[in-house]
């Protein structure tokens, strides 16, 4: 059929209509998380008035009505009119995309965010907006709306309903910017008080000396406050991170430098772990992929403690150097960049493209481990640390040999995945997927209930080690572990590549008992410290059984949880049965692909990782060596039997 195509059909979105519609463009998703990085905007420029020297403090506030508030005392955004626009400036920076002070450095130096569009898109996403500005002794005040226009039938955003109004006097100056997020957007506009206070804490840590405040006036009961300030800034973060590790050095190296316009800090110590973790940041924004700051650094670490070992005679000549695994085993470092004109690799900003920022950050680094070795204070220290180097050398080449046997599909594909693995008939990895099945019973029945075009099965014969625990060449000798990485064809830790993976969602299936939550764990626990990219690009689910079947007659209703039962038993009357499952394994096919397996039907959680930081120091409490730590954990936070569990574990 032939379609009328001519220049009517152009719409052009005016003001902030693009951002409502495609909100997911400019902020990820309208899930929590993107419900969340609004208010991450609006924190980011707060900090970036504190970052650039012109704040010292910073106050978040849940309000009762859903509303949050971010107040600083900063300069304040600016109220003159604006020379071409002739509107003040705030009003441009709320209702203009693409407007801001941060695209050249004399009003800042250094700063994150969206580079201009955050404001507006929080203003554009939110049912209402209200900013209030003291600046030369006044307060000035105005509101914005997004509201549904009769005549054009539809939703205008960020509409100022009043005009920047003076509404008294005040002394200092600052910033209040006060927003509801809108319930006609986002699936959920309830802030998560325990996400916030990661990504505070986080900035505190970042940002030594910014003091930061957390309010929750949510529960007139119960109104809690949380206080954040770090004078040691990231040697604490590390210090936070290892507080539950065994560390092999006491002290914390820490050192600073600023080169080329590029402001470096750097805090590290080693643990007796067998795994690496750098987490790294530019301007205050995670870059969970690295990039050429993470190249820098871990280039400039191994030439020099090389060079020292040498030095010192722990390396002979005939000897091999150190290799950059071996360096960086049990390391956990924290690395800030803060730097002007930022290239980041794609849209989601978790990877450094800056070329310069690598030979600026390998000099410096350079610098201060070669001024750290000039100090005898030191020597105790660096010389555990090259000890643990040199240990981790001597296994290096077992564990390559057990890399090699995890890459030859002789070693692997013909033992123990034979009459293990079922595969899918589609070799398409887009639409691919693979269950990881906690024992043969359940195995059986998703093998048989499966569609098998696109559903392959790995059923768990055993239950595999706890990768915290164990160097790589023992995870590696483990056979549940190698079927797992012969099944999915990425390699693991330095061989690993995204690009080979089969499958597009990886689904740990398991039973709802203590059990499976802890095969659940070994598992996340394996993909987060050796296939962490995985995750990252969030290819990792957990399937969701349900415990109860409710019947009554050819009526059949499945309960999650014990809230959702009730409602269940509601719904079919009276006269009902109810059935407990203990287990996958009591299910029949039908009724594992029409509860678990039917992506029409089943319920799957998504495995993310926020703050890898935050999830590291996780992984360590609850799958570490330490028993405290983890049963204060647990009391506190986990009910196995509730469908949200993982989210509010931080998973």
């Amino acid at each position: 059929m032939d379609r009328a195509y001519d220049a009517n059909h152009i719409h052009v979105l005016e003001g902030l209509e693009a951002v409502r519609m495609r909100p997911g463009m400019y902020i990820g998703s309208t899930g929590i998380r993107g419900l969340h990085h609004l208010l991450w905007e609006i924190i980011d420029n707060a900090v970036d008035e504190a970052v650039n020297g012109f704040a010292k403090g910073i106050e978040v506030v849940l309000n009762k009505d859903g509303s949050v508030s971010v107040i600083d005392d900063g300069r304040g955004i600016p109220v003159d009119n604006h020379p071409k626009l002739k509107i003040p400036g705030v009003q441009v920076v709320f209702t203009q995309l693409h407007a801001g002070g941060k695209f050249d450095i004399d009003s800042y130096n250094f700063s994150g965010g969206l580079h201009g569009v955050g404001a507006s898109v929080v203003n554009a996403l939110s049912r209402w907006l209200e900013v209030e500005i003291k600046r030369d002794g006044k307060l000035y005040r105005q509101r914005y709306e997004s509201v549904y226009d009769k005549k054009l039938n539809k939703i205008i955003s960020g509409m100022p309903v009043t005009p920047l109004e003076e509404v008294g006097g005040t002394s200092g100056t600052g910033t209040k910017i006060t927003f509801l997020p809108d319930d006609r957007v986002f699936d959920d506009v309830k802030f998560n008080v325990d996400i916030i206070s990661k990504r505070l804490r986080e900035l505190s840590f970042l940002n030594k000396g910014i003091f930061i405040v957390l309010k929750d006036k949510r529960n007139d009961d119960d109104i809690l406050e949380q206080k954040f300030i770090y004078d040691g800034g990231i040697a604490d973060f590390v210090h936070y991170l290892n507080e539950d590790k065994n560390v092999i050095h006491n002290d914390i190296i820490y050192f600073e430098d600023q080169r080329d316009g590029i402001y470096l800090e750097v805090a590290f110590q080693y643990t007796d772990s067998y795994t690496e973790n750098i987490f790294s940041y530019v301007n205050n924004i995670p870059t969970t992929e690295g990039g050429t700051h993470e190249t820098g650094f871990k280039s400039a670490l191994t030439k020099v403690f090389n060079d020292y070992a040498r030095k010192l005679g722990l390396l002979k000549e005939r000897d091999n150097n150190l290799t950059g695994e071996d360096v960086r085993e049990g390391i956990n470092a924290i690395l800030s960049v803060k730097m002007h004109n930022v290239q980041f690799d794609g849209q989601t900003k978790t990877k450094l493209g800056n070329s310069e920022a690598r030979s600026a950050v390998e000099g410096m680094v350079t610098d201060g481990l070669v001024h750290l070795m000039e100090d005898t204070t030191y020597d105790n220290t660096l010389k555990l640390i090259i000890d643990k180097a040199i240990k981790a050398a001597k296994v290096r080449e077992a564990a390559r040999r057990a890399k090699d046997v995890a890459r030859k599909k002789s070693g692997l594909d013909s033992a123990p995945l034979v009459g293990k693995l079922a595969s899918c008939t589609s070799r398409d990895p887009r639409i691919n997927e693979l269950f990881i099945v906690e024992g043969d019973s359940a195995g059986g029945s998703a093998k048989q209930g499966r569609e098998r075009h696109f559903q392959a099965i790995l059923p768990l014969r055993g239950k595999p080690l706890n990768a915290e625990k164990k160097r790589l060449d023992q995870v590696l000798a483990n056979e549940e572990f190698r079927t797992i990485i012969s099944a999915l064809g990425t390699g693991i830790d330095e061989d690993f590549n995204i690009d080979n993976l089969k499958y597009d969602k990886v689904i740990i299936l398991s039973d709802a008992d203590q059990d499976g939550a802890h095969i659940r764990a070994i598992l996340l626990t394996f993909f987060f410290r050796y296939m962490r990219e995985l995750i990252a690009r969030g290819h990792v689910y957990i399937g969701l059984p349900p415990l109860y079947k409710v019947q009554k007659g050819k009526k059949i209703e499945y309960a999650y949880d014990d809230g959702e039962l009730k409602d269940k038993i509601k719904k079919v009357g009276k006269g009902y049965t109810i059935q407990r499952y203990k287990g996958l394994g009591e299910m029949n096919p039908e009724q594992l692909w029409e509860t678990t397996m039917d992506p029409e039907r089943r319920a799957i959680l998504q495995v993310t990782i926020e703050d890898a930081a935050e999830a590291d120091k996780l992984v360590t409490v609850l799958m570490g060596d330490r028993v405290e730590p983890r049963r204060e954990y647990i009391s506190r936070h986990a009910n196995f039997n509730k469908v949200d569990t993982f989210q509010e574990m931080g998973v």
